[in-house]
């Protein structure tokens, strides 16, 4: 099939990488031209594990470009809009580059049947509103009504950064929501090598053992649109659990990871995201969650539990730093050395991450902090120059001659430091905020 992806971040790329390795033909547009000219050059924009690798694969069934016009949407068969959806102040989606994105596509559309599909996650009820915006750019573009030309769908993603290959590859299920039943068609179609597992797996991201069928999930928009937020907001609210659970363990004198592993066992629980630390972070679960939360309101609905989940992640952060205070005492003029930036290893991302905050609140009370990951740092820098962390390329120089040493991301680089020696007379404070030795 002949597929068009609207933006290259972790969604988008991931997606039009994994399509192409398939064998379909993939356009991935975006209009960072930076961002457009490395992948040309076939290199990528983002931190993701293998994704060079894959990149490389499926280079020959992959074309990009920062031009509408050059993707040719009229002999496209599927669409999917993978841009951003920051959160407003209040906590609702920011749709505009969706609505760009929509209006752009539905102003190239032809008689050629094309499936338009909301990959990013959007506001339950978007899939409707994308598809008026899609019908009234096509009459503005046509000067006539569009006679069945197109159907709108909702795709969400499931995607866990540092795995996102992974989970395209092999996913717990794909949801596909949709009025019409020839889009259902198109996108069990184009999903069908995954849906069946009978593609050959790449060397570097192999099939799982007993790995076969993946379960599709079909629904209406509405439905599909659900189904992400509330599956998001559940994992988050897990998390948030075993930190509140992790609260009292630490005051009677019991041991969370062997509660986390106990309760883990049962079936009806499970053990994943059952890791107790300094919380959640990253580009969805507080987007999503406050989304969930501003969509509720609309309809005079409070959503406590939800809200309650979010309250517990945030005060985490300041939680930690007192945590370091009361170890040292006095934070004014100590350093302190932040091990991880990123929101999880793995991934170059920093988005709500709690390495942001922490830092802010110890600078705030006058700690000398240094910061070292090794991925994130470069990102860091950009993003946050203005924030005083002194940076460090070698882990081992980052911990040496400091007070204190607050584990902020789980890089397995970390557990290859000799800490019999880094902790040896007692003086320098390890403070574990992820359970991780």
């Amino acid at each position: 099939m002949k597929v068009l992806v609207i933006g290259t971040g972790y969604v988008g790329l991931n997606t039009g990488v994994v399509l192409a390795y398939l064998g379909h033909r993939v356009t991935c547009l975006d209009l960072n031209m930076e961002k457009i000219d490395l992948l040309k050059a076939g290199k990528s924009p983002i931190y993701e594990p293998n994704l060079d690798t894959m990149l490389t694969l499926a280079y020959d069934h992959l074309t990009f470009t920062t031009d509408y016009d050059e993707a040719d949407i009229s002999t496209t068969d599927v669409v999917f809009i993978a841009v951003g959806t920051p959160s407003n102040a209040d906590g609702s989606a920011n749709l505009e580059y969706v609505r760009q994105a929509a209006h752009a596509v539905g102003s190239r559309l032809n008689d050629h049947f094309t499936v338009v599909v909301n990959k990013s996650t959007v506001p339950i009820g978007s899939g409707n509103w994308v598809g008026t915006i899609v019908r009234d750019a096509y009459i503005e573009s046509h000067g006539m009504k569009p006679d069945q030309h197109y159907a709108i769908a909702s795709n969400p993603e499931f995607l866990r950064q540092g795995s996102a290959l992974y989970d395209t590859f092999y996913p717990d299920r794909i949801v596909v929501g949709a009025s019409d039943p020839r889009a259902i068609d198109v996108l069990t179609n184009l999903y069908r090598p995954i849906l069946n597992q009978d593609f050959t797996a790449a060397e570097c991201l192999p099939r799982p053992e007993g790995f076969s069928v993946v379960p599709l999930v079909t629904c209406d928009l509405a439905s599909a649109e659900m189904i992400k937020y509330a599956a998001n907001s559940f994992l988050a609210l897990k998390i948030s659990y075993i930190n509140e659970i992790a609260h009292l363990a630490e005051k009677v004198g019991a041991d969370i990871t062997q509660i986390a592993r106990g309760i883990g066992l049962d079936t009806r629980i499970g053990p994943r995201f059952l890791n107790a630390g300094i919380g959640w972070g990253g580009s969805c679960f507080g987007k999503d969650t406050a989304a969930l939360i501003s969509t509720a309101s609309e309809y005079n609905l409070d959503m406590p539990i939800i809200q309650a989940a979010r309250t517990v992640n945030y005060q985490l952060r300041e939680e930690i730093v007192m945590r370091v205070q009361d170890e040292l005492k006095i934070l004014k003029g100590k350093t302190v050395t932040m091990l991880g930036l990123a929101f999880k290893p793995n991934t170059d991302d920093l988005r709500d991450a709690p390495s942001i905050d922490i830092a802010k609140k110890l600078i705030q009370r006058g700690a000398k902090v240094r910061g070292h990951d090794p991925v994130a740092m470069a990102n860091m820098q950009r993003q946050y120059p203005n924030l005083a962390i002194e940076y460090y390329d070698d882990p081992a120089q980052a911990v040496a001659d400091t007070d204190a040493i607050l584990l902020v991301t789980e890089w397995p680089v970390y557990k290859k430091l000799d800490w019999k020696t880094i902790l040896k007379d007692g003086k320098v404070k390890l403070i574990d905020g992820r359970n991780f030795f």
